[in-house]
């Protein structure tokens, strides 16, 4: 089991990295939870999709350097990556967005029932994330 539940969240990293959504959103439970970094909470597929939109139309992201770890049934699993990136449309809130590129470690956390990611929880430096893209 753990080894089904690795390949799932290696997936999840390899749809992200291709920007293939259709295959990153399927590998979700109908009602994902998801915790946003220093954020709220938000439940739902399409709600989860509306998010990553918004992501997708301000930041360009790559993740590299992958470690998974699981529990012994499979039924948590945490990963630990680096991210980089580029700034690419102004995010609410945050500095003017000039295409300016950034490199910063993050982990998430994830529970997975049926085959599926019914809880993504990822977290990540935003002092630094705005350290980086402000000295660009």
């Amino acid at each position: 089991m753990p080894q089904t539940t690795i390949d799932l969240i290696n997936n999840y990293y390899q749809a992200f990295n291709a920007g293939d959504m259709n295959a990153f959103l399927n590998l979700l439970d109908d009602n994902i939870i998801h915790d946003i970094n220093q954020g709220g909470i938000q439940t739902g597929k399409d709600v989860f999709k509306k998010f990553m939109d918004h992501m997708n139309q301000c930041y360009k992201e790559n993740i590299r350097d992958i470690t998974i770890m699981t529990n012994t049934d499979g039924s948590s699993a945490a990963a630990k990556f680096m991210v980089d990136g580029a700034y690419l449309a102004t995010d609410n809130g945050f500095p003017e967005a000039t295409q300016q590129k950034y490199s910063l470690p993050a982990g998430s956390f994830f529970d997975i029932k049926n085959g599926k990611i019914t809880r993504v929880t990822t977290y990540y430096n935003l002092p630094e994330w705005l350290k980086q893209v402000s000295e660009k």
